[in-house]
């Protein structure tokens, strides 16, 4: 498994400036996901685009500054893919970062990045509550390895603000 990444660090320090002090909490939430998405699916083709796709997932929410982050996220991996020559990746990881709040189990085209990524992410979001068959051993590996620095904290008060803002729909991101 790989746990570092040059895509992840190249892409996370373009994007320092709007991350701030938040850097290193994204930053570690990204690796997380990383090392997770690697054990569900354990295709080395598929490193490079879990890289990419967990790069920019969230990156919405500080870039545009809005909690309905999943459109703004995927327009910057778009750019990305396209200024790197790998526009055959557009669809596959716009799905993937469209796709990763998904409550229910993803069927569809690119099924398993797609569905690994949705459930590596759920996997940290959800502090290794939902474990996809991934060991609890593992799991505590990857966050010994890239501590939550307040992630889980900053994500419960990002969901409240957005609440008093918008208390019909406090949590846009959502799927079925």
């Amino acid at each position: 498994m790989q746990n570092k990444s040059k895509t992840i660090d190249q892409i996370l320090d373009q994007h320092k400036s709007p991350l701030d002090k938040d850097f290193t909490k994204y930053r570690n939430h990204v690796y997380r996901v990383f090392m997770l998405c690697q054990l569900l699916d354990n295709k080395k083709e598929n490193i490079e685009k879990y890289a990419i796709a967990s790069a920019f997932h969230d990156l919405g929410i500080w870039s545009d500054n809005t909690f309905d982050y999943l459109k703004p996220s995927i327009l910057q991996a778009k750019k990305y893919l396209i200024d790197n020559n790998q526009e055959e990746w557009v669809d596959e990881i716009s799905l993937m970062i469209d796709m990763h709040h998904k409550r229910s189990k993803y069927t569809g085209q690119f099924t398993t990045t797609v569905e690994s990524f949705r459930r590596a992410d759920w996997i940290d979001v959800t502090k290794g509550q939902l474990t996809f068959k991934v060991s609890k051993a593992e799991i505590k590996k990857t966050v010994e390895e890239y501590p939550v620095a307040g992630f889980h904290g900053f994500l419960v008060k990002q969901t409240l603000k957005n609440f008093l803002k918008s208390p019909l729909n406090p949590l846009p991101m959502f799927k079925k």
